[in-house]
């Protein structure tokens, strides 16, 4: 295997432990929160994290074979997470105070998301140009999308939670 294969299977390789990562997180998350529309969005996550598996997968098992990656797989639209509360009910900030699963699952999701979505696009610029690029620079929009739904459910909540756990200065 040439030197630029190798570096591209060993991309890939990272990025599906990385999605594969993700998927387990959001299950756990989802079946940990009382929260129904998070359970539904954690979920929903959970399967986006596994059709990224499943495409980068099918990506390496092309590359393997032929050398090249697959230009007819195209990865799925993603989730609209539009919203002060992308992932959560406005519900929730009623219950704020003993939401710490769910605080704690969204500071862990944002981490997660901007982890992948940094590393996607380090990888898109090292193979600018080619098709790993372009499908490398599709994930990265699609994790950034999700850390910015993450980030957005975290700071519409974090105020109150501090407050309700004494953690405010104010």
């Amino acid at each position: 295997m040439d030197a630029v294969l190798k570096e591209i299977t060993d991309g890939l390789r990272t990025a599906i432990e990385f999605e594969g990562d993700g998927h387990n997180f959001y299950m756990m998350a989802a079946s940990n929160t009382q929260d129904a529309k998070g359970k539904e969005v954690l979920t929903m996550l959970a399967r986006e994290e596994l059709q990224h598996v499943k495409f980068l997968r099918h990506q390496y098992k092309h590359i393997m074979e032929t050398g090249h990656p697959d230009l007819s797989l195209r990865l799925p639209s993603f989730a609209n997470l539009k919203g002060d509360h992308p992932i959560f009910s406005a519900d929730l900030r009623a219950r704020v105070g003993q939401a710490h699963m769910e605080m704690s699952a969204l500071a862990i999701g944002v981490k997660l998301e901007l982890g992948s979505a940094n590393y996607y696009l380090g990888e898109s610029k090292k193979h600018d140009g080619t098709r790993v690029g372009e499908f490398y620079a599709e994930l990265a929009v699609w994790e950034k999308e999700h850390y910015d739904a993450l980030l957005r459910q975290q700071e519409s909540l974090k105020e109150d939670y501090w407050a309700e756990g004494g953690f405010s200065p104010y």
